[in-house]
Order: C-alpha cells, then sequence, then structure tokens
C-alpha cells in the first residue's frame, strides 16, 4: 500500500485500509484496558506496589506491565496512523479537485471545437404551438435553424426566403437541420393545413450576427 508521500498516489482502497487498521489498533487499546480493568481496576497509573513498598500479590504484575506497555505504543502508532489518513483524505481531496478541474478545461476545449465545426444558423425558432406541424415534426423552441429546404446562410436574406419555400412545399416533407444544445439535428417538417394559422405552428426570427 502507498504511503503518502510515496511514489504511487494514494487510492481510495489505501484510504480504506488505513482506517481498517485505526480500528484495529483502538479495537486493541480497548482489550488492553479491559485488562487492566480485570486485574482490580488499575489503570495506567496505580502504583504494582503495597503501602509497604512490595510488589502487589493481588494482581498479575507481568500482565499489567504488558498492558499497559502495549496501550502506550498502540497510542503512538494511532496517532502516526491518524497522520498518515488526514494525509491520504489531503491527497484524493487534491487529486480529485485536479481532476474536476482537468475533466472542466477538456469539456470546453470539446465544446469549443464542436461549436467551430457546426455549421453557421441563420434564423431561430422561438415559439412553437402544441399540435401544430412543427410541433409534431419535433421542431424546439430554441433551435437555431441551419438549413431550411433549399435555404440556408449563404442564400438566406430575410424570412420571405423561408415563407416561400413553405408554401412551395405544402404537404411535402422539407429537410430542416438546427443546431440544439450544441449538437446538429435533422427534422423532417411537412407544412400543412391544420386548426391554427399558417402551414407550420411556429415562429421564426432571423439571428443577428
Amino acid at each position: 500500500m502507498a504511503q503518502p508521500g510515496g511514489s504511487r498516489p494514494v487510492t481510495v482502497s489505501d484510504v480504506q485500509q488505513l482506517v481498517k487498521r485505526k480500528d484495529e489498533i483502538e479495537a486493541e487499546i480497548k482489550a488492553c484496558y479491559e485488562l487492566l480493568e480485570g486485574q482490580k481496576g488499575v489503570g495506567m497509573n496505580e502504583p504494582l506496589v503495597d503501602a509497604e513498598g512490595f510488589p502487589r500479590d493481588d494482581i498479575d504484575l507481568y500482565q499489567v506491565r504488558t498492558a499497559r506497555h502495549n496501550i502506550i505504543c498502540l497510542q503512538n502508532d494511532h496517532k502516526a496512523l491518524m497522520k498518515q489518513v488526514e494525509e491520504a483524505l489531503h491527497q484524493l481531496h487534491a487529486r480529485e479537485k485536479e481532476k474536476h478541474a482537468r475533466d472542466e478545461a477538456e469539456a470546453l476545449a470539446e465544446a469549443m471545437s464542436q461549436n467551430q465545426s457546426l455549421p453557421q444558423a441563420f434564423a431561430k425558432v422561438n415559439a412553437v404551438t402544441p399540435g401544430s406541424p412543427a410541433s409534431i415534426s419535433g421542431l424546439q423552441v430554441d433551435d437555431e435553424i441551419v438549413e431550411f429546404g433549399s435555404v440556408n446562410v449563404n442564400n438566406f436574406q430575410n424570412l420571405q426566403n423561408i415563407a416561400t419555400v413553405v408554401q412551395h412545399s405544402e404537404g411535402r416533407p422539407l429537410s430542416v437541420t438546427v443546431i440544439r444544445s450544441g449538437k446538429k439535428v435533422h427534422v423532417g417538417l411537412t407544412p400543412k393545413r391544420w386548426a391554427g394559422k399558417g402551414l407550420l405552428g411556429c415562429n421564426i426570427i432571423p439571428l443577428q450576427r
């Protein structure tokens, strides 16, 4: 297992092992204190000699001394281990923060790359009436129009261009390409009479570039 400051980066598994060892040490310390309690309740500091200075014969001196020694050693181990856990968690947190920043930078670079490769839109949908031909085709508010039948950024002059295409395509599917949430989406739109106004049931506005 890599320790903080070692050559291999600390992993979550490493931290879990450190915590497991910490729990084991705490259990060992508890067992030692229980052993002292079983020896007439002597703790870490009670004298092991009687009033006359002779070794006490009512307790197991060897067990008491061993338990006391073990407690001191284990407490030192516990303190060192807690420091390791703290350093390992700090490393993990720092690395997670660094990874998050790197992921954000990569996502931004990818988005910029996609934007550079996306065709230029010339108009935008700012309203779609439910149940209309536009709604049924899947056209959505905020879709940016790249191609509307034969109309594209190179030949678009004004909204009359789209109106002309719509009138000449009544009852026939039109190929419409839009940019939605940074991605190119193709929509099959068939202009036709419906309960509402016009042949589409959506409102399109030119984009100011």
